[in-house]
């Protein structure tokens, strides 16, 4: 008998066995194939030499910004941007406000205080003051410029030069000691109470309370003033106004501080009630 080959001598056994081989030949190639392309292909976000590129750190933080999580740098720029927004121009008008007090009272007392070059420039410094309270408070809301500085300073720089005026005028005896004691009184008293009733709610300024505050700055102006003739009387009269209605709103921000803590007493009270039911 002649030879057969081994693989047609073993039939279809042998043809199998063929076939089997062809296939792990083309696994070992597959294999090689993926890890030279993986090899070669580099990971997100990472370069050839395993830098971090700026793709990957522009998909890392797009990766934060959707999970909620603040991207780098996220706090520091919005602290930065909150620490700016307190120098506006509504705060800067306080702060001149302030700024002005000390020199008001320079001018008021300038030679005695009886010279009427002195008090007239004393009138400019406290008519700037008062005019730039009508509008630092205007900008500040209109243009979304509220800021903590700008709601303990503002206050603070009212009663500041109007605390001043009125006792610069009662030192030299240009106006009794009564009406600044009862104007400070009033004014100290009701801004104590707003503090205290902040808890239950806040006591809005009132119609009465914004005449008010007229009312005094022109007549405050008319004493600082040095008036003689019908201008002296008329500031009398003009002042007897703004006292009158000094009283008239205090007693008025006191109803209301009294009506706003009862109303939050009792809605306290009443969600305790649920809570514990």
């Amino acid at each position: 008998m002649t030879g057969v080959p081994a693989s047609a001598a073993g039939g279809p056994s042998g043809a199998q066995g063929a076939r089997s081989t062809a296939a792990a030949a083309d696994g070992v190639a597959s294999e090689v194939s993926g890890s030279a392309s993986a090899s070669g292909t580099a990971a997100p976000g990472r370069s050839a030499s395993g830098g971090e590129s700026a793709a990957g750190r522009s998909a890392a933080g797009a990766d934060a910004t959707a999970e909620g999580r603040p991207p780098r740098g996220g706090k520091i720029t919005a602290a930065a941007v909150n620490q700016a927004s307190v120098w506006n121009v509504a705060n800067l008008l306080t702060m001149l406000r302030l700024v002005l007090v000390p020199g008001f009272v320079a001018l008021m007392l300038a030679d005695g205080g009886y010279d009427p070059a002195w008090r007239s420039l004393a009138w400019a410094a406290f008519a700037i003051a008062m005019i730039t309270d009508l509008f630092d408070g205007h900008l500040a809301r209109t243009y979304n410029l509220v800021t903590d500085f700008g709601k303990i300073a503002d206050p603070i720089a009212d009663k500041a030069i109007m605390g001043a005026a009125l006792i610069c005028l009662s030192s030299l005896g240009d106006l009794p000691w009564w009406v600044t004691i009862v104007i400070l009184g009033r004014e100290l008293g009701i801004t104590v109470m707003r503090f205290l009733v902040i808890r239950y709610g806040v006591i809005p300024a009132s119609r009465g309370g914004k005449l008010k505050t007229l009312t005094q700055g022109v007549a405050v102006g008319m004493y600082v003033l040095a008036l003689t003739g019908w201008l002296a009387s008329l500031r009398f009269w003009v002042m007897a106004a703004a006292v009158v209605l000094t009283v008239a709103t205090g007693l008025d921000y006191v109803r209301q501080a009294i009506v706003l803590r009862r109303q939050g007493i009792a809605e306290r009270a009443a969600a305790l009630e649920e809570t514990e039911a």
